[in-house]
């Protein structure tokens, strides 16, 4: 799946470690749940990882932890927001299709989302969407990763600007 997305080796070698460490946690057929997931075991993949928080009624999505790693994709804190919050109407739209389907498929999600929306059509992300589940089965929560690709000089994959 990852092998075929054209991202650099570094990029598609990441997302394959945080695949493997999220199946790993399984139990079965069961998803995994936040609770079977520890950060200490991905330190070095933390300034982009994100957790999403599952919303009904209407269903959205909140972005409960983003990474320091993305504010310089961002710009800016998008920690609590929504998808509605923190894209433009498109990019929200294409989001909000992305997870409903690692939601209603209960399978991971991966893809290539460009950053021409705000302006740094240079700058994209290879991402990886990772379905949890508390009760094993109802994907409740989403674990995320973003590879940043065509990062430049004034955008540090750790959020850390050069003085």
């Amino acid at each position: 799946m990852l092998a075929h997305s054209g991202g650099p080796a570094t990029a598609v070698r990441a997302h394959e470690e945080l695949f493997a460490y999220w199946a790993s946690r399984r139990d079965g057929a069961k998803l995994p749940g936040r609770r079977s997931i520890h950060p200490a075991h991905f330190k070095r993949h933390l300034p982009t990882v994100s957790l999403i928080d599952v919303l009904s009624d209407p269903r959205d999505y909140r972005l409960r932890l983003a990474g320091t790693g993305l504010y310089s994709v961002y710009g800016r804190e998008i920690t609590g927001h929504t998808l509605g919050e923190v894209y433009n109407s498109a990019s929200a739209e294409y989001w909000r299709a992305e997870l409903d389907k690692v939601v209603e498929q209960r399978r991971p999600g991966v893809g290539v989302h460009n950053f021409a929306w705000r302006g740094a059509g240079h700058l994209s992300i290879l991402w990886l969407r990772l379905p949890l589940a508390s009760n094993g089965v109802d994907v409740d929560m989403i674990l995320g990763y973003d590879a940043l690709l065509g990062v430049q000089g004034d955008l540090a994959p750790t959020g850390i600007r050069a003085a």
